[in-house]
């Protein structure tokens, strides 16, 4: 077995569609950043990718490059499961958290756990979301951002 985290943060701002894991939000602002800016997928992109050992979001997808401007976060996860499959290592389990004080976000999880499980080709059971505010405290409390953290582990294949 080999576990990663993973972590990202965004500024909200306006004239973005709010979009976590792979679920397009009715709210507001969104958030900033070069792809879609989907924390969520992030956080967990980077942990997948972490235990594979193969470095970050950055490394791979950087925001230097123009060909991700605008790209679904979702197809990002598509190729990081490309990736951790020609290393000859499968996703057991994926476990992360969106912070963030609005909106409130329990009645999409369902379909953000199926999006990401989709994406990443393993079964919706093997997916975790949780959501929880900041209790008011920083930039997220204030409404001025969104973060995500995530865990995963991945078995080595024979």
């Amino acid at each position: 077995m080999r576990t990663g985290i993973g972590y990202d943060i965004h500024p909200l701002v306006e004239g973005r569609k709010l979009i976590l894991g792979g679920v397009e939000i009715g709210f507001p602002k969104g958030l900033a950043g070069h792809s879609d800016a989907d924390v969520l997928s992030h956080a967990i992109g980077d942990a997948l990718l972490g235990a594979a050992g193969a470095g970050d979001i950055g490394r791979h997808f950087p925001d230097s490059d123009e060909s991700y401007r605008g790209i679904s976060s979702l197809e990002l996860l598509r190729k990081i499961q490309g990736m951790i499959a020609e290393k000859k290592l499968a996703i057991e389990n994926i476990d992360a958290t969106v912070v963030a004080e609005t909106p409130r976000l329990a009645s999409f999880i369902s379909e953000m756990i199926r999006k990401l499980a989709e994406a990443l080709r393993i079964e919706d059971e093997r997916v975790n979301i949780k959501a929880t505010t900041s209790e008011g405290f920083g930039a997220i409390g204030r409404g001025e951002a969104i973060a995500a953290l995530a865990v995963t582990s991945l078995r080595i294949i024979d």
